[in-house]
């Protein structure tokens, strides 16, 4: 026994000193790395070698997101594995404290087999050994891989548990550090980016770099930014990051994004279909899946939210209270240039909106500044003038309003004295050796000011253009239907000429007008029937049926005439449904206030018909004959036979 002891004593003291060489030689390695990829890789490596290993990782934990992560793994390129700090063999080891043995990792239920999926790497057997502090923390696991010869043993634990003590303090405090300068880091980038977002007053680019900054800066997937249109009550966002949808609109108290701007609180979910406030419809409509949502406030100076916020699927987890409060400070920041570039942004709405308006009136709009020089003329404007904006804008009004134009100068200066409108009709403006009929309104350019005082601006003339065409359209659009009443003008004289044609007259009648009219009286007479003929004849120009004339009491009217449509016939059935549905809502007030209401009977008739000028030289009434005219006549003379109120012929009911 004492001959055992002499030879046992030399094994123990070499097996320490090769320990304390071993422990000097990694405090060293660790030592010697500059960065902490590099002291996990010294520790990783020397690790492997002495427990005769395949391959070591070390995972530390994650206070912020509750994980284990590894930088480096022995043969495996550098990059982040992250997993729960309660999972794997890791995990177990992290949580209790103890080191831990498995011969079988496929065998072990706590094996997480989800790294051997993202590697490649088949483990077979593993020793893992927490790594503890001096103070006793344990600030992540160390682990070594598949034993190349026999099995791990106790004694390979307790060499992993003496190197990561050996190294522990100064991991951690590498770590700290590192932390510190990723965060200044970030803090410098985060300045960066605030100011170059807020170079840009554009609120279509700004809104971009905002949500693409915002997901870089937060790992996430995709990010939006929701602005308060306070008139339609409505969140928009003109950008959804990896979407084309164009502006996405919502109710300003919907969903996650509503929640939060009314709210004025933040909103981090881990799990968005497990949360009743989140609305799946987007996702279902684009095939993009929600898992994480992070979702802030963005508040101005005076802390009215004026918007929100959201950045989706943060890559490795769920967003943590810093991911929180970097948004926030992000959005704080950028509040201020935010509502300036909406607020340039509507103000630009407004100026294209002015200037797409002006551009698309028929009348000329030429404003003047205080000192009576041009400053504006729209399309219409330079169109009647016969000018170019060269020839007329910056010029002064006493210039060119000159000469036979004088009458107009002597306007605008009247109006700025008086502050007044002026209006001139059917006056004659001469533009070269063109004399051009005009109505002209002169309008002063007034500002409101506070106490309601109002300050001039300048000058608008309106300039409507009534001679030839106009005149011609002025009067045809008591006939007939505007629209038409175009369409005439632009065919030309040939359209009014003789031609025989397919249309659909309508004749309407009121029944015992001759027994009214004897009650009503001559004035009452005239005052009731233009009441009924304003009725009638919008009923009849709203389905594009022209007025032919009055006869008395009874209204003759057609369908496709000066011009046809594909469904005239079923105009004039609207047309003459219409009336009869008018006429009820006009008995009705009528009855309401003590008068008798009215009975009218309308006739259809679908036929050839001959239209054209027809009278003398002197006068002339465009008009229709023919048989197909006759028996629309008699078929509302027969409504009062069949008690009807509309008729129509087999023709017209053929052609339906």
């Amino acid at each position: 026994m004492p001959a055992r002891r002499k030879i046992a004593a030399p094994v123990v003291n070499q097996q320490r000193v090769r320990e304390m060489e071993l422990l000097l030689r990694l405090a060293r390695d660790v030592a010697a790395g500059e960065t902490l990829d590099g002291m996990l890789q010294a520790v990783v490596e020397t690790s492997a070698e002495v427990t005769d290993a395949e391959r070591g990782t070390i995972f530390l934990h994650d206070d912020q997101t509750g994980e284990l992560y590894s930088r480096v793994g022995k043969g495996v390129a550098s990059r982040d594995i992250r997993i729960m700090d309660t999972s794997g063999i890791a995990g177990h080891v992290f949580t209790t404290g103890q080191g831990t043995i498995v011969h079988d990792a496929y065998a072990d239920p706590r094996f997480n087999r989800v790294v051997d999926q993202e590697t490649g790497f088949v483990t077979r057997s593993i020793a893992c050994s927490p790594i503890r502090t001096v103070k006793g923390e344990i600030i992540g696991a160390l682990e070594v891989l598949n034993k190349r010869h026999g099995r791990f043993t106790e004694e390979d634990v307790r060499l992993l548990e003496a190197m990561s003590a050996q190294t522990a303090m100064t991991l951690r405090s590498t770590l700290v550090q590192e932390r510190m300068r990723a965060a200044r880091q970030q803090e410098l980038q985060f300045l960066d980016v605030v100011a170059d977002v807020t170079e840009n007053i554009d609120l279509d680019t700004m809104l971009a770099r905002v949500v693409g900054e915002a997901a870089r800066m937060l790992e996430g997937d995709r990010a939006t930014l929701f602005l308060n249109d306070e008139k339609t009550g409505e969140l928009f966002s003109r950008l959804a990051m990896g979407d084309s949808v164009g502006e996405i609109r919502l109710p300003n108290h919907s969903g996650i994004a509503g929640a939060v701007f009314t709210s004025g609180q933040i909103i981090n979910i881990p799990f968005a279909y497990a949360d009743l406030r989140f609305n799946p419809e987007f996702d279902k409509r684009t095939g993009y899946f929600t898992r994480s949502i992070l979702c802030v406030p963005i508040a101005n100076k005076a802390g009215k939210v004026i918007g929100v916020t959201q950045v989706l699927n943060k890559r490795g987890g769920a967003f943590t209270p810093e991911d929180e409060a970097r948004l926030r400070a992000f959005t704080a920041q950028l509040a201020i240039s935010l509502e300036n570039a909406k607020l340039f942004d509507d103000v630009q709405n407004v100026k294209n909106y002015n200037e797409s308006m002006l551009h698309s009136m028929s009348n000329g709009v030429v404003t003047l500044n205080e000192d009576a020089e041009i400053v504006t003329c729209n399309s219409a404007g330079l169109r009647i003038l016969r000018v170019s904006a060269g020839d007329i804008l910056n010029r002064r009004a006493d210039e060119y309003f000159a000469g036979p134009n004088a009458w107009v100068l002597e306007k605008i200066q009247a109006v700025g004295q008086t502050r007044r409108s002026d209006i001139a009709m059917d006056a004659t403006i001469t533009v070269g050796d063109e004399q051009v009929s005009v109505n002209l309104t002169v309008l002063p350019l007034m500002s409101e000011g506070d106490g309601g005082s109002r300050t001039k601006l300048g000058t608008l003339l309106m300039v409507e253009d009534v001679s030839g065409e106009k005149r011609m359209k002025s009067t045809m659009a008591r006939y007939m239907d505007p629209t038409i009443a175009d369409q005439l003008l632009a065919g030309g004289e040939e359209v009014l000429g003789g031609k025989s044609v397919t249309a659909t007259v309508l004749f309407s009648d009121i029944r015992g007008f001759t027994g009214i009219s004897e009650e009503l009286g001559p004035h009452g007479t005239v005052g009731l029937l233009n009441e009924y003929f304003t009725i009638m004849v919008d009923c009849i120009q709203r389905h594009g049926g022209m007025l032919d004339k009055f006869i008395g009491d009874a209204i003759m009217a057609v369908f496709g005439l000066p011009l046809a449509h594909d469904d005239d016939e079923d105009r004039a059935v609207r047309a003459a449904v219409s009336m009869i549905s008018k006429l009820q809502e006009w008995n009705a007030k009528r009855i309401a206030v003590g008068k008798k209401p009215l009975e009218v009977g309308v006739g259809l008739n679908t036929d050839s018909v001959v239209s054209g000028n027809i009278g003398s030289p002197k006068r002339m009434d465009y008009t229709i004959i023919g048989d197909g005219v006759n028996l629309a006549s008699r078929l509302e003379s027969a409504c009062k036979l069949y008690k009807a109120r509309i008729l129509i012929s087999e023709h017209t009911f053929r052609k339906l």
